[in-house]
């Protein structure tokens, strides 16, 4: 695990979610600063909860301009923006509202938070994508991917209005990038983890490995997120980057090569791949970022 580093300032959206209730921990850990700006409380000690509307966007402009505690009144200094924001609030699916609210709510959230941390001179935004951009997770009937591993430079074309929102969030992330020449990471997160799900679903996942191709038979553990937003928060210089967020083996007891042979036989490889390498590949968020998974699945369900 990578050493402590000199803490920052960081608003984290949608920190009381699935994601980031394992996440700002990991973060609170490394040395940093977290605010939650979220509908809900996280209810942690050490975090200070904002009730905010991200679809409003004088209203984020105004928390991102808030401070961060109750102690700050004490002292001299005016609140000032976060060093780095974290945007992972959203619809995190399909069917929690109508699709066309889905679609709005996470655009319009997506588009203010990058704006105003932008114009507030914020250098780092982390915003979470998704691993649905990759078109067969939400779509009509049993799709194939059009090749193997899934890497950041795959034409995603998506049926369905909550990853179509997860571009419009990307390409929202390049624009401003390109103007602000900050840094903007997009993390396209694979289906996430909490640590008590491993004994409620994993055997059913490698007892049934035709159900995880949506998922493209990969995962992220919930705390190896908050490493890896620790990482990009971390990791500067890059501009517009979009990283694949995931751990690094295939969620199958048979290895990549036979598991794809078997269940996805019409979808090519670019590239041989590692023995148990997840399909949706992070060598990526490995070879430039540093990533090291510490929750293998295979430490919590032995199949």
């Amino acid at each position: 695990m990578a050493a402590v580093t000199a803490g920052k300032r960081i608003i984290f959206t949608g920190g009381t979610g699935k994601a980031g209730r394992h996440a700002i921990p990991y973060l609170l850990n490394k040395g940093h600063k977290v605010m939650n700006l979220d509908l809900y409380p996280l209810n942690h000690p050490d975090v200070f909860d904002l009730k905010t509307d991200l679809t409003d966007s004088g209203q984020v402009f105004n928390a991102f301009t808030t401070d961060m505690n109750y102690a700050a009144y004490e002292g001299s200094s005016l609140p000032q923006p976060p060093d780095a924001v974290i945007h992972f609030a959203a619809w995190a699916r399909n069917g929690l509202v109508p699709d066309n609210e889905c679609f709005s709510a996470n655009t319009k959230a997506t588009y203010n938070v990058i704006e105003a941390a932008c114009k507030l001179g914020v250098k780092k935004i982390i915003i979470a994508s998704s691993e649905t951009t990759y078109g067969v997770c939400f779509a009509q009937g049993d799709a194939d991917y059009h090749s193997f591993p899934l890497e950041e430079d795959y034409d995603v074309d998506p049926m369905d209005s909550y990853a179509l929102s997860k571009i419009c969030g990307e390409k929202t992330a390049r624009a401003f990038a390109r103007r602000f020449g900050n840094d903007i990471y997009c993390l396209r997160i694979g289906n996430v983890i909490e640590p008590d799900e491993y004994a409620r679903d994993f055997p059913a996942f490698v007892a049934k490995p035709e159900t995880r191709k949506r998922n493209a038979w990969s995962y992220v553990d919930a705390r190896d997120l908050g490493q890896i937003c620790d990482l990009c928060v971390q990791k500067t210089g890059l501009g517009f980057q979009v990283f694949n967020a995931t751990n690094d083996s295939i969620t199958a007891k048979t290895n990549t090569a036979d598991t794809l042979k078997r269940y996805a036989p019409n979808t090519p490889l670019t590239r041989k791949m590692g023995e148990n390498e997840g399909p949706l590949s992070n060598r990526k968020i490995r070879e430039v970022l540093g990533f090291q998974e510490q929750h293998d699945w295979k430490m919590y369900y032995k199949p």
